[in-house]
């Protein structure tokens, strides 16, 4: 797209039709998703959370399209909704990238759209993205992940304080923060002898200022990407806006995310399905994405590991996998934290939807990225169980057959009121080693022995 292109769709923030943010969700997503779900009759089977129905990815593909042309993204900044032609919705997926380089040197990684029961290996994008991380614990942290071989590219938490002062938003903290954050991340891929991996950082930007502020060479590299987020559910600010612009020069990746929820405005899995998809064809246009980040939120359990989530991203990677080739790259997000059994379940349940899907595996959110209680040792999991899934080509049915079995391990720690958040990184790691501790190495070994059993070829 070019820059004219892109600021004539821009500018439809300030000429769309004006409406009030409780108009947007009553009358354009409400109604519009729920009929759509009765046009198309959509369900979903709560035991059948990988499907094989090929007239489902269709349908859904279509119903999102209906979607977005119909009623667009709303720009909460002005109050104005943005529609889009058919044309361009056309153009934006076919201009989708079906191979993306990140990274540089010997260390680049080139992301592809994978397929559905893919042999090829899911990428492996691994750290606690945008989890809230103390600055005594995030560089020890970041190790965790980066010295890790399994991993192919690196994101990180976001720094709470700096030398001791909390950051706060559109603040000189936040500049410092994300400035920070990426000369954490650099120092460790040149600890761990990978300088040249790929990004996807400024996690501590919580807005464009500091996102602007990490885009120079020895920060947030052209070779690395950002986030460039929608809200939920289709609505999108002049911030994000501005971040998206600021890659058209600079050359850096864009990273769209969309945050659906499963049980809001697009109702369950289905109509949230429809909502993410949506999102994702509207990203093309106004995120300038270069790859797609899927990471639906429960209403009640957050995890992704939640049944709803799970049947989310695998018709979501599947869909576009048959209908619309493009890089998805689903989040995981566990209910549970370090130092509990269950974490490393809903980490193997989650990867191994996303991994037959069709998807790349990003995280871990461990705890829902509520609490710094995430560890590289999860992130090992999920990317031993990720590669070795799409290398012994296991099929939907039978990777649908040991989900089951996963969830009715951990399942419960969505009615206990911690969520089973676990501890924090600093007592499942020794901080001088940045190794497990034996405890939580015990634990690790324990289920990686179920899953063998369960028929995972490790």
């Amino acid at each position: 797209m070019t820059t004219k292109e892109y600021l004539e769709i821009c500018a439809r923030s300030h000429t769309g039709e004006k409406v009030t943010k409780d108009d947007w969700d009553m009358d354009y997503v409400i109604d519009e998703v729920r009929e759509l779900v009765d046009e198309y009759e959509f369900d979903w089977d709560k035991q059948l959370l990988i499907p094989q129905d090929d007239k489902l990815l269709e349908d859904m593909f279509a119903a999102a399209k209906a979607l977005i042309l119909k009623i667009g993204v709303y720009n909460m900044s002005t109050n104005r909704i943005i529609t889009f032609t058919e044309e361009e919705i056309e153009r934006g997926i076919r201009d989708m990238k079906q191979e993306l380089t990140m990274g540089e040197g010997k260390d680049a990684y080139t992301l592809v759209a994978r397929g559905i029961e893919d042999r090829r290996e899911p990428a492996i994008w691994a750290g606690n993205p945008g989890c809230p991380t103390p600055e005594s614990i995030y560089y020890a942290n970041v190790l965790s992940s980066a010295k890790e071989p399994v991993v192919d590219l690196l994101t990180c938490g976001s720094l709470v304080d700096v030398d001791g002062f909390p950051v706060k938003s559109g603040d000189p903290t936040e500049v410092i923060a994300v400035r920070r954050e990426l000369s954490y991340l650099h120092k460790a891929l040149e600890e761990v002898g990978r300088p040249g991996m790929g990004l996807l950082a400024a996690e501590s930007a919580v807005t464009e200022t500091g996102d602007l502020s990490a885009s120079f060479e020895r920060s947030l590299r052209p070779c690395d990407s950002h986030l460039v987020a929608m809200f939920n559910e289709l609505i999108i600010d002049n911030g994000n806006l501005v971040r998206a612009a600021n890659s058209l020069d600079y050359g850096m990746k864009n990273a769209s995310l969309a945050c659906t929820m499963v049980g809001g405005l697009g109702g369950d899995a289905p109509g949230a399905t429809i909502v993410m998809i949506a999102s994702i064809l509207a990203a093309n246009l106004l995120c300038l994405a270069d790859y797609h980040l899927c990471h639906p939120i429960h209403i009640t359990d957050v995890a992704t590991t939640a049944r709803g989530c799970l049947w989310l991203q695998s018709v979501l990677c599947q869909t576009f996998a048959k209908c619309a080739p493009a890089i998805i790259v689903c989040d995981l997000w566990p209910s549970s934290g370090a130092l509990t059994k269950e974490l490393f379940y809903e980490v193997a349940a989650n990867a191994i939807v996303v991994t037959v899907s069709g998807g790349h595996l990003e995280g871990l959110g461990s705890a829902n990225g509520s609490e710094p209680n995430g560890t590289g040792l999860e992130v090992r999991l999920m990317g031993e169980v990720g590669k070795a899934v799409a290398r012994q080509g296991m099929t939907r049915a039978q990777a649908n057959d040991i989900v089951l079995k996963l969830l009715e391990k951990y399942e419960h720690v969505f009615r206990m009121e911690d969520k089973n958040k676990g501890k924090r990184f600093d007592e499942a790691y020794d901080m001088e080693t940045v190794t497990p501790v034996p405890q939580w190495q015990a634990m690790y070994d324990e289920v990686k022995a179920e899953l063998a059993e369960m028929g995972i070829l490790f």
